[in-house]
């Protein structure tokens, strides 16, 4: 397996200083390293809006991909992430958050899943998605059409980043969480008891989120186990799959529903 990569950037260069871009560019190659990818290359444009990112491409041998369609009956779901962080991002934009809460997003969103998804390998894993645009809800309800299941999650079993349930409760949700509930909401069955901003928070949109791991119940703990000793700490057994379901369904309850 190989992993090329390419910069992709716009930058206002009439605005900021060139000691900007220099180091946004010196972080994407830091972790363009920390991935074990090369850099090949790239693109700059001027605009009066800074972009950055980076077109990616790899070779993988299509017996060792994991797919987001293989859920199995019975599996436990571990996530390897908090949520929260489209919240957290609203907050920033409005000059609302505290400076703990930028700096838990930027550690977060920094992360890589490399390690997560080196030790999910480990244990046979069924299924696997990454929680991005779509949130947590969107995207485990792809996992469930596409593995033709219906997926049980405990909405306190989640973890959140600090301060996202408290900028939620201020109004602060992005219009993408919104639309993805509608997009969504046919599919989804949720306990009446849960609160609002928690849903809101399942459907918040993240950036470079955590993965979502589907595998047995046999290996689960031990999985989960080895992603808090190698520095995961906020892995957590998130729900299950509970039952075939033709189309595929979401189910968001508390633990002791």
């Amino acid at each position: 397996m190989w992993t090329i990569c390419k910069n992709i950037v716009c930058f206002p260069s009439k605005d900021l200083p060139k000691e900007v871009l220099k180091e946004i560019l010196r972080g994407g190659l830091e972790k363009i390293h920390e991935s074990g990818a090369l850099l090949v290359g790239g693109h700059s444009v001027d605009d009066k809006e800074l972009k950055y990112g980076l077109s990616v491409t790899g070779i993988v041998h299509p017996d060792h991909i994991i797919t987001n369609r293989g859920a199995k009956i019975g599996d436990r779901l571990i996530l390897t992430k908090p949520i929260g962080m489209g919240v957290i991002a609203k907050a920033i934009k409005g000059k609302m958050a505290s400076q703990s809460a930028v700096n838990t997003l930027i550690e977060v969103a920094s992360t890589l899943n490399k390690k997560a998804s080196e030790i999910m390998l480990k244990y046979s894993c069924h299924a696997c998605t990454d929680i991005t645009g779509f949130g947590l809800g969107g995207h485990l309800l792809e996992v469930a059409r596409a593995s033709k299941v219906e997926i049980t999650i405990h909405a306190d079993k989640i973890p959140l980043i600090p301060e996202a349930k408290e900028y939620a409760l201020k109004g602060l949700i992005p219009a993408g969480s919104y639309a993805i509930k509608h997009f969504c909401e046919k599919s989804v069955e949720i306990d009446p008891r849960l609160e609002t901003v928690l849903i809101d928070l399942i459907f918040d949109p993240q950036t470079s989120g955590g993965l979502v791991i589907s595998l047995g119940t046999d290996v689960a703990d031990a999985c989960l186990k080895k992603l808090k000793d190698e520095g995961i700490e906020d892995a957590s057994v998130i729900g299950d799959v509970f039952c075939p379901h033709p189309k595929g369904r979401l189910k968001i309850i508390y633990s002791n529903s």
